[in-house]
């Protein structure tokens, strides 16, 4: 499937990107989990970072058409058969968290891969501090070879193997930071680099789907990578907390931008969602009055208890209606 769509002097570029993403291809995707790029149904879509085993997965594959999961083989959550019934042949869409700005360090390639490429804690070069208010998880630079090789040749291909139809990236903001900070900073090679790491992504596995979370701003909007438009790199962005626990002016401003930029683009068929957080599942209204905030501005909501949370699925009516 053709990525990104040029006209006039960007055809020679759009070609050439056209043959590295045949080139990246993965040498084997079996044929019961062929997978397509993109979101042919908006919603309702969830996030969920738990175990399969505290789901009725046939229920949650019934409810919801996009699906946000940690799948990670090193947290045991989920097995690809668990997962090939949340795809319910392909009628939903099962994306695996991918945090590649960051690493925790719970996770098992802190350590170690077992490979020659480094983990986490090892590449003291690509560190950038520890993530405020977050303690157990560190900032890492995207530009650095071994994070790259490390997201890339290992963690990626580990999600895949799953059997997950793409990636749910996120703690891309810190290409967003600068250099005037404590938290993550980030100068201009590290911001280059962040963005063409999603470039090589996208040649790695053409056809998945790959949604960026959080990272809304000018950085990402209006960037660059590999020669084509950052954002014809993605198939939607999602931003936590625009409507609950309260309204952040700012990031609903930026998801008008980019909603703006993708009605210029509907042959991309461009998915933009919030996730907004009201402390915990019994909060009905709040989750409704933020849904539907979101769904006036033209965006789909997900509503969950917490950003630090997300270990369970509220029980809450689907799509939460006005």
């Amino acid at each position: 499937m053709l990525l990104v769509k040029l006209h006039g002097r960007r055809m020679r570029t759009a070609a050439a990107l056209l043959g590295l993403l045949m080139a990246g291809a993965p040498p084997c995707v079996h044929a019961e989990t062929a997978r397509s790029r993109g979101i042919d149904v908006p919603g309702p879509w969830t996030t969920y970072y738990g175990a399969a085993s505290k789901l009725d997965l046939q229920q949650v594959a019934r409810t919801y058409r996009l699906l946000v999961i940690d799948a990670d083989p090193g947290q045991h959550n989920f097995t690809p058969e668990q997962i090939a019934q949340l795809r319910d042949g392909g009628r939903n869409r099962v994306l695996s968290y991918l945090n590649i700005g960051s690493c925790e360090r719970f996770r098992t390639y802190w350590r170690t891969t077992g490979t020659a490429i480094p983990g986490c804690g090892a590449n003291r070069r690509a560190q950038r501090g520890v993530y405020h208010g977050y303690p157990d998880e560190v900032w890492m630079d995207p530009s650095d070879p071994d994070h790259q090789r490390l997201v890339l040749d290992y963690l990626a291909p580990r999600l895949v193997a799953q059997g997950v139809d793409g990636f749910y990236l996120d703690n891309m903001e810190i290409v967003e930071h600068g250099v005037r900070t404590d938290n993550g900073p980030c100068g201009d090679a590290c911001r280059r680099g962040g963005l063409e790491l999603v470039y090589k992504l996208r040649a790695r596995y053409p056809q998945l789907t790959i949604i960026l979370q959080n990272t809304a701003g000018p950085v990402t909007r209006m960037g660059q990578a590999g020669g084509v438009p950052f954002p014809t790199l993605l198939d939607g962005i999602a931003h936590e907390s625009v409507f609950a626990p309260q309204h952040d002016a700012d990031a609903d401003a930026q998801l008008a931008l980019w909603r703006a930029w993708s009605s210029e683009r509907p042959e991309q068929r461009f998915w933009i969602g919030t996730l907004d957080y009201v402390g915990k599942c019994e909060n009905v209204d709040r989750a409704r009055k933020a849904a539907a905030r979101s769904r006036a501005r033209g965006y789909v909501p997900a509503v969950s208890d917490a950003s630090a949370g997300q270990q369970r699925i509220c029980d809450w009516p689907q799509p939460l209606a006005e």
